[in-house]
């Protein structure tokens, strides 16, 4: 029939737009979870784990660490999908947000309700059976305060941030607490490294996208003359604290020289950064800072993880 090439060509078009289809859904899931912060989170949870395992162990624990990994990428996924779903109507006024799957319409409300429960609770429960429940018990409470306190309080003070540093640290614990079964003091180094490294990291954008804080109706920073005080003690202070807690690693023998050489160049650089956004405030320091920070922290704890006593 002279039709069937052509039948035969609409069959094959249906099957690749349906094929197409799936994959931009796939897609906008996986965008969903927020894999550039997973990737942190993955990498400071690894640290955690590696840092904390045993040393009289004949082999490192290969199995037992993917499954803490693979347990607390699924709880944050979890977390950074349900955090976009309570914050839908605000991330749909920011240009910055506004693109997102939930914030742009591409996926329903409902659906994305029940992929963040599903993978909250499924990496939960994975975690307390792959590794143990200390390590998923900190990783619920992170999720809780995390949704529950750090997200409302953005809207109410700008101390929100002193907040949400607080389980945006939590992934060396989560990781140590797989490896070990309890949290020891050098467990707690690792958490001040991630809180304070927080404070200038989250400033960077807080600044580079304040008009689009300030129409959702975020309040990240001060709206009066306590502004550049704020600025200056979360961009300048803490940098330079965590430069001096980045060295205890040493001076308790957990690490060795060639962390102490890489982690002062490294805080000096991050430090510097900090310091000139602090005094110019402008978007280009503040994205110079962001650039630092994103540098900053997998580097240390690479070199943590490289030079491990």
């Amino acid at each position: 029939m002279a039709t069937e090439p052509i039948l035969a060509a609409l069959d094959v078009s249906a099957v690749q737009g349906r094929r197409i289809a799936s994959s931009k859904m796939l897609f906008d899931y996986w965008e969903l979870t927020k894999p550039e912060i997973n990737f942190m989170i993955a990498i400071t949870a690894a640290a955690g784990f590696w840092m904390g395992s045993p040393a009289e162990l004949p082999h490192f624990p290969w199995t037992p660490f993917l499954r803490m990994l693979l347990g607390i990428i699924l709880i944050a996924s979890g977390a950074a999908t349900l955090n976009q779903l309570i914050e839908l109507r605000y991330d749909a006024q920011m240009r910055r947000t506004a693109r997102r799957p939930l914030a742009s319409g591409r996926i329903p409300p409902s659906h994305a309700l029940w992929f963040g429960v599903l993978l909250s609770v499924f990496g939960a429960v994975y975690l307390s059976i792959a590794t143990n429940v200390l390590a998923s018990l900190l990783a619920t409470l992170t999720l809780l305060t995390y949704l529950f306190l750090y997200t409302p309080l953005k809207r109410i003070t700008p101390l929100c941030t002193l907040v949400g540093a607080i389980p945006g640290a939590a992934p060396p614990l989560i990781g140590w607490a797989a490896a070990r079964g309890h949290l020891d003091p050098a467990a707690w180094v690792l958490f001040a490294i991630v809180f304070l490294w927080q404070f200038p990291h989250f400033m960077s954008i807080a600044w580079m996208y304040r008009e689009d804080y300030a129409r959702a109706g975020y309040l990240v920073l001060p709206s009066d003359e306590n502004r550049n005080r704020f600025v200056i003690w979360q961009s300048v202070v803490a940098p330079g604290v965590l430069l001096l807690v980045g060295m205890i690693p040493v001076a308790s023998r957990l690490s060795g020289r060639l962390y102490f050489a890489g982690a002062l160049a490294i805080g000096g650089i991050f430090l510097y950064c900090s310091a000139r956004f602090a005094a110019r405030r402008t978007n280009v320091a503040a994205r110079q800072l962001l650039l630092a920070s994103i540098l900053y922290l997998p580097a240390v704890f690479i070199l943590l993880v490289l030079n491990k006593r």
